[in-house]
């Protein structure tokens, strides 16, 4: 093995008070994941982590907290030769992580999930009293102080359920804390709240390992980033350092393309989706259209209910009243469960792929496949294993999905790399109406454009696209008409001429304000 050759260099100098220190560290599976790392960090330090999916980022993060050893290359710890024989054993000595997949219990309730290692306790029983008291704290850090600590893991959204893992995080003292794409559910108003969070950390001396895709945030908060690329270390420099489109060229070796090549969506572009009265759950009252050849985004701040509207659309939540129509049709359309809603042209890509889009222990194969098995069926109805493989091998191209083969496990995949196998099984299913919720969680700044002239290039076949997103951005950039939900019901509705940020930040936050709700059109 050798060391990777730094390409950049600028200011990336340790301070004198190193906390962690690698050497030369390597890491394999079926193949080189890591190769010859070097990285520092210092206390009271941001050093942020940046890279393609795939790139190793959190293999590197994991290897750290203790969830999976090196195959060579030494670690320090303060000084100390740093060897944690589990993530129990790296937390005993100081080093916690919020991992990018939620590691959450969904029997448990909000404050059981956030203390569960030091359950407050009396004469053996354990002591509610106090549980709900520190939990309510911890929730106040993040921006949840109306989540009431008894509320189950299974009810939260996956943007709300990361927030609690933080929470978890930011209750325990450590000197060491990594995050693993901790902004990627999340909204302008929570990302503020935990960067607010992250300024307390460095104040008290911790040492903070960042990673991230977002791009803006990194410039924003690190002191020093370092760029992983195909499992080397490419680049260490202070974050002030490099302009954004010399980090994204450190990332992927080459200039990326921002520029969506699309035409806007004609105006007369017939409805696809037409919902009435949608209710349910937090879901009170939504009313939208979505028409041929547009991209339709859902804007909101956690727990708007945009998720849960999306969920009742597909049928894997049952509505309480409302009707859905399909393609101009006067009778409103009979979607139970899921099955009915994909028989009915209509695909929903779920902002949780880890419990919702994946069957992780299969391979990448049979993941593709999953949602249109009738298309790869021979005489007699028996699959067509090899008919499977080529579409799996087609679609692992195009996405430039990074795995060793179709037959390896999802489970071994990158988390940017699981969703884009998601957008696979999807868009091999050829279905009309597509709902992406959160499609780009995860997924590396190269990928992300690829992924927004996808959906472009499905508009432009005259495909309705809906895109919930908590990057306002990313709408801003795709989206022809923008919907605005707040506290269950649509605040507003602009088109693209129309909306401004300040427009739409004040549109979701209407419904805490009480004012009527209008309908979009």
């Amino acid at each position: 093995m050798h060391h990777a050759t730094r390409e950049a260099n600028r200011g990336g100098a340790p301070p004198a008070d190193e906390l962690l220190a690698l050497s030369g560290l390597t890491k394999s599976y079926a193949t080189v994941v890591l190769e010859g790392v070097d990285f520092q960090l210092a206390g009271g330090e941001v050093h942020a982590l940046v890279g393609e999916n795939g790139a190793g980022k959190s293999t590197l993060a994991r290897i750290i907290a203790g969830l999976t050893a090196p195959n060579g290359g030494v670690m320090r710890l303060k000084g100390r030769p740093y060897t944690p024989a589990s993530r129990a054993d790296a937390e005993r000595q100081g080093v916690r992580m919020v991992m990018q997949e939620l590691n959450l219990v969904a029997t448990l309730t909000v404050a059981e999930s956030i203390f569960i290692e030091h359950l407050p306790h009396r004469w053996g029983w354990i002591d509610y009293r106090k549980l709900h008291r520190d939990a309510e704290q911890a929730l106040a850090q993040v921006g949840l102080a109306d989540l009431d600590p008894a509320t189950p893991i299974a009810a939260l959204g996956v943007g709300r359920q990361q927030l609690v893992e933080i929470a978890a995080g930011l209750s325990r003292q450590c000197d060491l804390f990594i995050l693993d794409e901790p902004t990627a559910a999340l909204t302008d108003p929570e990302i503020e709240r935990l960067f607010e969070q992250i300024a307390v950390l460095k104040a008290r001396g911790v040492g903070l390992i960042y990673i991230s895709h977002r791009l803006e945030e990194i410039k924003r908060i690190a002191d020093r980033l370092s760029v992983l690329r195909d499992g080397r270390l490419v680049a260490t420099a202070g974050a002030a350092e490099l302009s954004l489109d010399e980090i994204v060229r450190l990332m992927v070796g080459r200039e990326v393309g921002q520029a969506i090549r699309r035409a806007p969506a004609a105006p007369g572009g017939g409805v696809a989706l037409k919902v009435v009265n949608l209710r349910g759950g937090p879901v009170r009252g939504v009313s939208f259209e979505a028409r041929r050849g547009e991209i339709l985004g859902f804007a909101g701040l956690m727990g708007a209910g945009r998720t849960e509207t999306m969920r009742l659309i597909f049928g894997a939540d049952r509505p309480d009243g409302g009707e859905i129509y399909l393609r101009g049709a006067a009778a409103p359309a009979k979607i139970r469960e899921p099955r009915d809603a994909v028989r009915q042209g209509l695909a929903l890509l779920t902002e949780n792929r880890k419990e919702q889009g994946l069957l992780l222990p299969l391979p990448v194969r049979e993941n593709i496949s999953l949602a249109n098995l009738r298309a790869l069926g021979g005489p007699g109805g028996w699959l067509r294993r090899s008919a499977e493989t080529a579409v799996a091998e087609q679609w692992v191209r195009r996405l430039r999905i990074r795995c060793h083969s179709v037959w390896q496990r999802v489970v071994e995949l990158s988390g940017g790399n699981q969703q884009k196998v998601v957008i696979a099984k999807w868009l091999y299913r050829d279905c009309d109406i597509l709902i992406f919720d959160e499609p780009t969680r995860g997924i590396d700044v190269g990928a992300r454009f690829e992924i927004y002239q996808w959906l472009a290039d499905l508009a432009g076949q005259g495909r309705a696209v809906l895109v919930v997103s908590s990057d306002l951005k990313e709408l801003m950039t795709l989206c022809d008409r923008l919907v605005v939900m707040s506290a269950g019901r649509v605040a507003a509705a602009f088109q693209r001429d129309e909306w401004t940020q300040d427009k739409i930040m004040a549109a979701a936050l209407s419904g805490h304000l009480a004012k009527p709700p209008t309908t979009a059109n």
